[in-house]
């Protein structure tokens, strides 16, 4: 049985902007609130910081977590309020129907696969010129290249993104290619993380993500749940692939 968490965090705590800055600190945290198998279950993470005096962790796990150890450390474990709410997903993965509308919200990494990069980094680089045949991955940069991304691969996902209702199209709301109509998508946030892998030294991590809100309209029942509890994309165990829907209003 999937369970959906949503955690509050303090971010004028030290642990807390350990965990905010770093993804590969925040998933060592999400995976201290998996009990049984935390290294071999299905988890996805999310973090919101769209009020940075407020933000939020959003976490999808197989089975029933606990997130003490973060509140304690990183949260208002004495204040009033829910802390860390855990839900049944259940429930909303039994209203998938094809045909449905929901407003979502998702942070991605939308990569592509190269082998001749634009501006290759030293490592890659160095594997050219050693005779390194495979394609690179690398992440889109531009807002443009990611809604594109998005757009081209939501079939697969089990839904489609609707033209925009509004004429004009509300800002940020542009058409993705010249020619196409402006489509329910927008891209709320990007950002660009390094961090360590391991803290070894090794080679730093490059994540490029990208939210996105808007609308969606379910076209594959099946397949869409799926995406829902295997996540979208690559880049899972950092923060990428959790999409959250909502009820659009009547009407709407």
């Amino acid at each position: 049985m999937p369970y959906l968490s949503r955690v509050r965090l303090n971010p004028l705590r030290g642990e807390s902007r350990t965990l905010l800055a770093n993804p590969r600190a925040m998933r060592g945290a999400v995976l201290g609130g998996v009990a049984e198998r935390p290294t071999e279950e299905r988890v996805l993470w999310r973090l919101d910081t769209d009020n940075p005096r407020r933000p939020m962790l959003f976490v999808l796990t197989e089975s029933k977590p606990d997130w003490t150890h973060i509140v304690e450390r990183a949260g208002w474990p004495d204040a009033d309020g829910e802390h860390a709410a855990v839900r049944d997903y259940t429930p909303l993965l039994a209203r998938i129907a094809v045909g449905r509308e929901f407003a979502f919200r998702l942070t991605a990494n939308p990569v592509q696969n190269t082998s001749t990069p634009q501006a290759p980094s030293t490592i890659q680089g160095k594997r050219k010129s050693a005779g390194h045949t495979r394609s690179f991955r690398i992440g889109h940069r531009t807002a443009a290249d990611q809604t594109a991304w998005f757009l081209k691969r939501c079939e697969r996902w089990g839904f489609t993104v609707p033209d925009a209702r509004t004429d004009p199209a509300a800002p940020g709301l542009d058409a993705p290619e010249s020619g196409e109509a402006a489509r329910e998508v927008r891209i709320t946030a990007r950002q660009r993380h390094s961090f360590g892998k391991n803290g070894r030294g090794e080679s730093p991590v490059v994540l490029t993500t990208a939210t996105f809100e808007g609308r969606l309209r379910v076209t594959d029942a099946a397949l869409f749940a799926e995406r829902l509890v295997g996540g979208i994309g690559p880049g899972k165990a950092y923060g990428c692939g959790l999409m959250t829907l909502a009820a659009l209003p009547e009407g709407s």
